[in-house]
């Protein structure tokens, strides 16, 4: 596709300095994914707060609000759906976005789990796409403020083309 046919993106749309920095709550047992889930999202400029395991993220939980929370599914002292038990009982409010190694059906499991709950859930796999994972953090930082969701990539605004192949 020729490049002057792409549309770049609006304008209108905030800086950095009008954006929202998410509340971010990061659950994974495994230190390398953790630690990359934390630099994208504080180089996207949001709040991050880790939990290792499922007793540590259901306190985090208890004690602060959190926009969002990534979610692995297995973790060593137990399973990530115990965490979206506990949010579900605390009427937790966010957007999850669950980043597991887990084959998709287990993360279909947990989304039909989520949305029966009233929880909003989007899954990632593992290997984790940081790219993917920031266009999500991005969207969702949007949405909090009121704003529409554009989905972009690589400085292209791809609503249009998205919409083009739904119908």
């Amino acid at each position: 596709m020729p490049r002057s046919s792409l549309s770049p993106i609006p304008s209108n749309l905030p800086d950095a300095a009008e954006r929202r920095a998410l509340q971010l709550l990061v659950v994974d047992d495994d230190a390398t994914q953790r630690s990359l889930i934390t630099v994208a999202a504080k180089q996207a400029g949001h709040e991050v707060t880790v939990a290792p395991s499922v007793a540590e993220a259901i306190e985090k939980l208890r004690a602060a609000r959190f926009d969002c929370v990534t979610l692995d599914l297995v973790l060593e002292d137990g399973d990530g759906i115990d965490v979206l038990r506990e949010m579900a009982a605390a009427k937790f409010a966010g957007s999850v976005i669950v980043i597991s190694g887990m084959d998709g059906k287990r993360r279909s499991a947990a989304r039909s789990f989520a949305r029966s709950v009233g929880i909003e859930l989007q899954s990632l796999p593992k290997p984790l796409d940081l790219a993917a994972l920031r266009i999500s953090l991005a969207n969702l930082g949007k949405a909090a403020m009121g704003l529409p969701v554009i989905h972009t990539w690589g400085g292209v605004a791809t609503d249009a083309i998205v919409e083009r192949h739904r119908t």
